[in-house]
């Protein structure tokens, strides 16, 4: 009778965990007890400079969402990040969180929200490897035209239609809602946001506060939506925890470093990395 009861609990007890971590069938490939130490010191890595973007050093998070997709399933790479991505975001918010420029905050955040919602409807049916290069594209395409905006600017500094696209409701909507489809697919929407905080001329600290508030308010709403998805598992999430001490450390560091670059230079290697960003969504 004990034996038979033993067997009902453990049925039980796997119809359970079936229903509530719908992806614990490739639950290995996301536990460090199976990654070679290659994969794992590589990931450790890839979470340290997101910890560094996180901390200011922007446009290096582009390279960990490359580094977590090559050591991870592609899919499963989103789930294992977004943890590790809000706990460097809270230390970011603790360092930045008298210079967020709040204003800035709340005109693209709802619209990344609606992203958020689209990319989550999405995803069951969404081909990752199609949709890549249309936001690589539209990326690309976006910042054409704020350069472009800034030669004419600079042509005719009194251009008042020119002055206002950064400003205007469509530029807000366009990059908004893309920003927010990328981070939910996946997690690929820092350039977009460096895009619209750059063309409203957000200041380095500015820029680096008003960025951290903006995602770790939207990667907290995307949490929910990552475990209906099964994109978070529990053996995701001990993977997640191990990988996001890199990530801290990266984002205590990095405003040490940030407070030495002149804006010049920071605006610089940030769109450089924008682009490069935008580039590596083609392939």
């Amino acid at each position: 009778m004990t034996g038979v009861l033993i067997v009902l609990k453990d049925f039980a007890v796997q119809q359970v965990c079936e229903k509530l971590l719908p992806t614990a069938a490739v639950a290995d490939k996301r536990s460090t007890m199976n990654l070679p130490l290659a994969t794992l010191l590589m990931a450790l890595f890839g979470a340290l400079l997101m910890g560094l973007a996180k901390g200011g050093l922007s446009g290096l998070g582009n390279l960990t969402v490359s580094i977590f997709a090559n050591c991870f399933d592609a899919k499963a790479s989103v789930g294992i990040l977004l943890p590790v991505l809000v706990l460097a975001d809270i230390v970011a918010v603790i360092v930045y969180r008298k210079h967020a420029e709040w204003k800035y905050v709340w005109r693209l955040l709802p619209w990344m929200l609606v992203g958020v919602l689209v990319g989550w409807l999405a995803l069951d049916f969404i081909d990752n490897k199609a949709m890549r290069p249309l936001i690589g594209a539209i990326l690309l395409s976006m910042t054409a035209l704020h350069f472009y905006r800034v030669w004419q600017t600079r042509r005719t500094p009194d251009n008042a239609a020119l002055l206002a696209i950064p400003h205007s409701l469509w530029f807000r909507m366009v990059t908004g809602i893309f920003g927010g489809f990328a981070t939910m697919v996946a997690n690929a929407a820092g350039p977009v946001a460096t895009l619209y905080f750059f063309a409203v001329g957000l200041p380095k600290m500015a820029f680096i506060g008003t960025g951290a508030w903006t995602f770790f308010i939207l990667n907290l709403v995307k949490v929910p939506f990552s475990i209906q998805q099964g994109l978070i598992t529990a053996d995701s999430l001990k993977l997640s925890l191990t990988l996001a001490p890199a990530a801290i450390l990266g984002a205590l560091v990095a405003p040490k470093i940030v407070k030495y670059i002149p804006q010049k230079l920071f605006e610089t290697i940030t769109w450089i990395f924008v682009v490069i960003g935008a580039v590596r969504l083609f392939f």
